[in-house]
């Protein structure tokens, strides 16, 4: 132990202390005894209006005066701490878990999902915990135990999900790899599914418009995913999985630390399924065939005694999908696989099929420095490359497209006056090239930014905090142009939190990636304007309004919070995607209105020892003026419910208890696309019913080092009757597999392990 004390004392810088502040740094102790920075971590004098938060290394600076001599240190999950100050000083405090037990309790919902009261901004944190309460094989499963994301499934094929946030889908948000944009571009459609879980250490959900900093993109909100560390995870990590449909999964991670500066992690995933199901007996697979290989290379420096951190990535990845008929088989010198050869004439006997490989290589780099004597004055410098390489054909459609991608972003963070008051400023370049094929028409092109940005941040835990930001880009397509955001704090009284917030977000659709399940279908693309820069579209571009109230309780001698958001955004020009005609999907520029109205209630409590319960209701109104009238968002469920109770024995000296958690998914009606114009049989109705799911997942933990869980989703067996329209003519103008509004996959099970040393 005593040299992770050293590390700390070390992690300390050795500053010249002024005569009129404390400084130091707050920690945690995890389950190997090494003392960890612990960042987020709210520090304030008692009965005043100064106090500040702890950065990513954990280190703080607030100002000292004589009149006050309590400082206060408090985080979620852990013990409120006082210490007495009577001059000027450093000081390094550990924070101890509030439950007093072991590191690993801190794996209940409780603690694993964190609501700041003291921030300006709507963010939830959710830890690798939360993520261990569902199967969690990927990021797009990651959302399954929290309200706050929409999960839903795309197609009738590919069994992707895609996530939701404020009634907008993830095109709208900005979803980022330690703050560096990652799932964007070719990538929206299936990028999700290329973060394993096992590789997340934690996730930030910031619902409205995000940070400048972090660019202009970001409409609706942003899901950021920190990645667990070579110096922090586990030396050994494995984890097996398999599931009833077929799918097996390995994951593992090597960590070594080279020398007291340099830390590396070998983490290699790998998924299979080539067992073909078809419960619905419409002849087409419920789930894909796929096998992907997924390997990252990880770095980690850190020198206290300069400053210096750095962090350093590279990945690559291959993912392949059959999907399609089961009695496809692309091997077969007859398989149709893309465009329609000249002359070709079909005798009602082809099976109809698809496959979508992809191979992607992506490297990062992050490097930051504080500075040893003014520990609230730092820089940091984020660099990305990708290469992203997705070969696709589904039946006669083909889908090819290469996008390469780098982007830098150069930050400098320091205060004005004191602690309270904060900035950060820097520039921002991006450079994206796109090579893509949809059929035999080429919509190859380069996009380029540059921008500025200032954030400013005022920070008074006891009443009021703000951060208002502003950046000015110059985009080769876009134009040059103005993105303002405004977050802000007020706590009217204890445990009380209320939040304002409102951004203009601007971004360039990728219409043909972000909506790939156009291709499983007869229908005709359809570009019904030609004069903007983006597909012959104009840019999107969107402000976003927000409050928000957060209120803590004690109730029957326990903590609980409840949660009111309401949410706006209103679009000034939207890339409308059109699904009402049944023959056609159209893409054409707004001549209206569109916007998102979002409401969510939330309640958190332990309502007995060990017991915790989440409720959540969700009201949508999301409505866009299309060329036939003003509509309802088709298959957006306007009412949602949801409900979580997750139970935890109290663990033994060796660590060994069990988990159990319960999930209910409650939706209400959805509005369909129109399908009139079909013939009778192939017409799905106005609206389709409401339904529940149910997910449960039991956990034996034998000790630190093994445990073995058991879970099912849908345990309801509720499907979607008639998923493929079509299904027995595939070629036929009435096949289309993109109307989805309910599970495909019936009732499933899973078995998985964790192992670690």
């Amino acid at each position: 132990m005593m040299k992770y004390m050293l590390l700390v004392l070390m992690t300390i810088p050795l500053l010249t202390l002024s005569q009129s502040k404390v400084e130091g740094m707050v920690m945690e102790k995890n389950s190997g005894n090494e003392y960890m920075a612990l960042s987020g971590a709210n520090v304030y004098w008692l009965n005043s209006q100064t106090g500040t938060i702890t950065n990513d290394q954990g280190l703080f600076s607030i100002p000292y005066s004589k009149e006050y001599d309590k400082l206060i240190i408090s985080h979620v999950g852990f013990k409120t701490d006082t210490l007495i100050i009577n001059e000027p000083k450093i000081v390094q405090h550990t924070l101890q878990l509030s439950n007093e037990l072991d590191e690993v309790v801190v794996q209940q919902e409780r603690d694993a999902v964190e609501k700041i009261f003291f921030s300006a901004r709507n963010v939830i944190t959710v830890n690798s915990a939360e993520l261990l309460k569902a199967a969690c094989c990927n990021l797009s499963e990651s959302f399954e135990t929290n309200p706050a994301i929409d999960v839903n499934f795309s197609d009738a094929l590919t069994g992707t999900k895609q996530i939701q946030m404020l009634g907008l889908t993830s095109p709208y948000l900005l979803i980022t790899q330690e703050n560096i944009p990652m799932v964007r571009g070719a990538s929206q459609a299936y990028g999700l599914t290329f973060t394993p879980g096992t590789w997340v250490e934690s996730i930030q959900i910031t619902k409205g418009a995000g940070s400048v900093v972090n660019g202009y993109e970001s409409i609706s909100g942003q899901i950021n995913t920190e990645l667990v560390k070579p110096l922090t995870d586990k030396r050994l990590f494995v984890n097996g999985y398999a599931n009833r449909n077929g799918r097996l999964e390995l994951n593992t991670h090597i960590n070594h630390n080279i020398s007291d500066k340099w830390s590396t992690g070998l983490f290699i995933h790998g998924n299979l399924r080539r067992q073909k199901e078809d419960r619905n007996n419409d002849g087409f697979l419920d789930a894909p065939l796929a096998e992907q290989i997924n390997i990252m290379n990880r770095w980690q420096y850190q020198n206290p005694e300069t400053g210096w951190v750095s962090f350093i990535n590279f990945r690559f990845l291959n993912d392949e999908k059959q999907i399609g008929q089961v009695a496809f088989d692309p091997e077969s010198p007859n398989a149709i696989r893309g465009t329609r050869p000249e002359g070709i004439v079909l005798n009602g006997t082809e099976a109809w099929g698809s496959e979508i490989a992809t191979r992607r290589f992506d490297s990062s780099v992050k490097l930051g420095y504080v500075f040893p004597e003014l520990p609230f004055q730092s820089f940091g410098f984020q660099a990305s490359y990708s290469n992203h390489q997705q070969e696709s054909y589904y039946g006669f459609n083909r889908y090819d497209i290469e996008h390469r991608s780098m982007y830098s972003n150069l930050i400098f963070n320091s205060i004005i006056g004191d602690t309270r008051s904060k900035f950060k400023t820097g520039l921002t370049f991006a450079y994206d090239t796109y090579d893509e094929l949809v059929n035999t028409q080429d919509f190859g092109r380069d996009d380029s930014s540059g921008g500025v940005f200032f954030e400013y941040s005022y920070e008074n835990l006891e009443k009021l905090s703000l951060t208002a930001g502003l950046r000015v880009d110059t985009h080769n397509r876009l134009g040059t142009f103005v993105t303002p955001r405004l977050h802000m704090r007020y706590t009217p009284w204890e445990l009380g939190s209320f939040r304002a917030s409102f951004g203009r977000g601007r971004r360039a659709a990728n219409i043909f990636a972000e909506n790939q399940q156009l291709f499983g279908s007869s229908r005709q693309i359809q570009l019904l304007d030609t004069q903007g820069s983006v597909y012959g579209l104009d840019p999107e571009d969107a402000w976003n309004y927000g409050v928000s109230f957060l209120q803590g309780f004690l109730f029957l001698n326990r903590k609980g919070n409840i949660t009111l958001d309401y949410y706006k955004t209103d679009f000034i020009n939207q890339v409308v995607v059109d699904w009402e005609n049944p023959r056609a999907i159209s893409f054409y520029n707004l001549d209206g209105k569109s916007f998102a109205d979002s409401f969510q209630l939330e309640v958190n409590h332990e309502i007995l020892k060990n017991l915790d319960l989440r409720l959540a209701y969700k009201y949508y109104d999301v409505q866009t003026d299309y060329r036939n009238g003003r509509l309802q968002k088709p298959l957006q469920a306007q009412n949602r419910f949801f409900a979580n109770v997750g139970y935890e024995t109290s663990p033994k000296d060796n660590g060994a208890r069990w988990k159990f958690d319960y999930t209910v998914h409650a939706l209400g009606e959805q509005r369909l696309p129109n399908t009139d114009e079909n013939p009778p049989q192939f017409r799905l109705g106005i609206t389709a019913q409401g339904y529940s799911l149910m997910n449960a997942q039991t956990t034996k933990v034998f000790s630190e080092k093994f445990e073995v869980y058991l879970g099912g989703e849908n345990l309801t067996n509720f499907r979607q009757n008639n998923p493929v329209l079509g299904a027995d003519n595939p070629f036929g103008e009435n096949f289309d597999t993109s109307i989805v509004f309910a599970p495909i996959m019936g009732r499933m099970f899973y078995l998985g392990f964790r192992y670690k040393i």
